[in-house]
């Protein structure tokens, strides 16, 4: 490992100019673990630790929690950040601090998330790869990438493949973008769950069991999810069978779910390319579970569904009871539907040239055996207002051209 110093660290994210940004270079061979941890320790404010080309034979997690520091490869093909000697179930990578920008670089399989920021404010993850190697098992890492209760995030061009709860997970957050970013078998592809403010576009989430997710769950510190914009995607062929160990939300997801928003408010899913997903391309959802949280709303509320491009969807919809379903209805779902609770109280707004489907449901904990199916108009009424776009602090965009 070897310090050298810079006339100016032009990616780091610096509010004011340390006294002495430099660059940290770290090489891959014996000594790996070491080498890189202790860089990351010694990291001044404003420094970049550099990772030279090659593959890092890692055997336990990393952490870094100096703010205002850039973690930067050769590549995410190039520089690898392997896990696959770790002895503890942790992170590969944990992030603790502010002002942090990971890029060009990969992480392969870590025991526990690949990369884990948290509380980690104007987080930056770019042109990341995280993988594991192995394909689709429960024994993987729960998340790709995971900040959570953090404001701005930015995650661009990131890859991930083989988390068996989500790929792209953003929890808990406020001011989000998700951008450029591929998911391909994972259990969710990209999921921003109890969040407020999210951008989620031009991303490709494939070959997951779901594609999409907008959750909000009871008894956390941050509820009410809200303000969240998911376009301009492409979400098709998710078709991956659900490996989420037991016990774990997402193990409740269909297989073929294309965009699922579950107990959020002011969504709009939007100009979106939608196809091949088995159970349905958009599934509007109350959460169905008992809860004993007094101030958590289960309904789905002020959801927006308009100018999608629709393929086929809902030849076999993978929920308990949706064969049959599908067999009473001539053999298969509309490519949107919605489970039906909260007439009166939520608000569903769908703009398409697909027929919808509700479900007719009283209650969210009403099973599909009580479904009164059928086919709804939901275009009526004024249309609900579009969330602002999110825009992130200036220093954040300028840290990856």
């Amino acid at each position: 490992m070897d310090r050298m110093l810079t006339a100016g660290a032009a990616l780091m994210l610096a509010t004011a100019a340390p006294l002495s940004a430099g660059t940290i270079n770290v090489s891959a061979g014996e000594g790996a673990q070491e080498r890189l941890q202790t860089a990351l320790i010694e990291a001044a404010p404003g420094d970049t630790v550099m990772l030279a080309p090659g593959r890092y034979e890692l055997t336990d997690g990393l952490s870094l929690d100096v703010d205002r520091v850039t973690v930067r490869g050769a590549g995410p093909g190039q520089t690898v950040l392997s896990f696959a000697g770790q002895q503890g179930a942790g992170e590969g990578l944990l992030v603790t601090s502010d002002d942090v920008v990971l890029r060009d670089f990969a992480v392969e399989d870590s025991r526990g998330d690949g990369i884990k920021s948290k509380d980690a404010d104007r987080i930056v993850y770019h042109n990341i790869r995280v993988e594991w190697t192995g394909g689709p098992k429960a024994t993987n890492g729960a998340y790709g990438v995971y900040p959570v209760e953090s404001t701005d995030v930015l995650i661009d061009g990131v890859t991930v493949k083989g988390a068996s709860d989500a790929g792209i997970y953003v929890g808990q957050s406020r001011n989000i973008i998700v951008r450029n970013s591929t998911a391909s078998q994972n259990v969710a592809g990209i999921e921003i769950e109890n969040s407020y403010n999210a951008d989620v576009y031009k991303n490709r989430a494939v070959h997951n069991t779901g594609g999409i997710l907008v959750f909000d769950l009871p008894n956390l510190p941050m509820m009410g999810g809200h303000a969240i914009r998911v376009f301009d995607n492409e979400v098709v062929d998710n078709d991956t069978p659900n490996f989420a160990p037991a016990g774990n939300i997402v193990a409740t997801v269909p297989m073929g779910t294309g965009v699922m928003v579950m107990a959020n408010r002011d969504v709009h899913v939007f100009g979106n390319t939608l196809s091949g997903n088995a159970t349905a391309n958009v599934m509007v959802v109350a959460y169905k579970k008992a809860f004993d949280d007094a101030k958590y709303d289960p309904l789905a509320h002020d959801v927006v569904v308009r100018d999608n491009k629709h393929g086929r969807a809902g030849w076999a919809p993978g929920f308990p009871g949706g064969a049959e379903l599908a067999a009473a209805l001539g053999g298969g779902l509309p490519p949107i539907f919605w489970d039906g609770t909260g007439v009166g109280k939520a608000v569903l707004q769908v703009r398409e040239t697909v027929p919808v489907l509700s479900l007719g449901l009283a209650e969210p904990t009403s099973p599909v055996s009580e479904a009164k199916p059928q086919l709804v108009d939901l275009s009526g009424g004024t249309p609900l207002p579009e969330p602002k776009p999110v825009v992130l602090p200036a220093a954040m965009e300028a840290a990856i051209r």
